[in-house]
């Protein structure tokens, strides 16, 4: 079992973390290799609860399955959401694909498929048949998390209510095919100012309204201050509340890739930062959060930028 415990993640982690940071993703295949000799390991979960402190990790470079399997075992982290590719059963990253999950599920590790693209709210029938269903097809994933952030279509700044309408279509159609597999997204801290229509034809939010269609979300909340006007509680506050109050899990978000070094580029990352200072952020982060009941802990991304910050 990953560490369960905040002091026991941060412990966790500042001891794998002793070597040169470049090492991180190079790593042998000790722990990794480790890890798939229980055989007896439990299944991961096929939902997050609301109120654990779990950790997830994105990875979007599957090359190097076993030490990314590594970095996340030394981490604490409990769930990956892990790239896939269109028609991913003729992809060759699947071998990689494969072995990852195998790797992390022998680890206890729950591993989902994560894909998006802007595009994907303008034919979710493409989608469903050379994404979604290929992706379950394989069962190597648990879930489906999805990250598809349709604010970045030029057609969201000239009718931002079709864009919107389009994508929660986009969810529908993606739930009524998934099956069994729970459905994740990922959503902008502002979402809750963002009007919504509710199935019912009354007046939301489109916070809410993704989360009435999904098992849960994770509120990139991206700020390197936990606490404090404008810090990543303020601003996760929202998503947060609308969670307890539907029932939903949220986990927060917290960047370490390079954004760019304008003010509002480096306070969104913790990218520069050692994980010992960032961990000390990412506590309080939970101290805060934790007063929810939909809080469900951290997810980082990613696993490369996590895997390049110094000790």
């Amino acid at each position: 079992m990953r560490p369960s415990t905040r002091s026991a993640r941060v412990l966790a982690s500042l001891l794998a973390l002793t070597g040169a940071t470049a090492v991180a993703l190079a790593l042998a295949p000790g722990a990794a290799a480790a890890a798939s000799t229980k055989a007896a390991a439990a299944p991961a979960s096929t939902s997050t609860t609301a109120g654990a402190d779990t950790r997830a990790m994105w990875v979007w470079d599957t090359s190097t399955p076993a030490a990314t399997v590594d970095l996340a075992v030394a981490s604490g982290v409990d769930q990956l959401f892990v790239a896939v590719p269109p028609n991913v059963a003729s992809s060759p990253q699947l071998p990689d694909l494969r072995t990852l999950s195998q790797l992390a599920r022998a680890a206890g590790i729950r591993v989902d498929a994560l894909g998006g693209d802007p595009g994907w709210v303008d034919n979710p029938s493409w989608v469903v048949t050379y994404w979604l269903k290929p992706a379950r097809n394989t069962g190597l994933f648990t879930g489906i998390h999805v990250d598809v952030e349709p604010y970045t279509t030029s057609a969201w700044t000239t009718s931002q209510s079709t864009v919107v309408a389009k994508y929660l279509t986009l969810l529908d159609k993606l739930k009524a095919n998934a099956g069994t597999s729970p459905i994740e997204a990922d959503i902008p801290f502002w979402f809750n100012e963002i009007p919504a229509q509710a199935s019912g034809g009354g007046a939301s939010t489109l916070d809410r309204e993704i989360m009435r269609r999904t098992a849960g979300v994770t509120v990139m909340a991206y700020r390197n201050t936990a606490t404090g006007t404008d810090g990543t509680l303020d601003i996760a506050a929202a998503a947060l509340a609308a969670g307890t109050s539907l029932g939903k899990p949220v986990r927060i978000g917290q960047e370490t890739t390079y954004l760019g070094d304008t003010a509002v580029d480096v306070k969104q990352t913790f990218f520069g930062w050692s994980r010992a200072a960032m961990e000390t952020q990412l506590a309080a982060v939970s101290v805060g959060a934790s007063s929810y009941a939909s809080y469900a802990g951290i997810a980082i991304h990613s696993a490369a930028g996590y895997a390049a910050m110094a000790p």
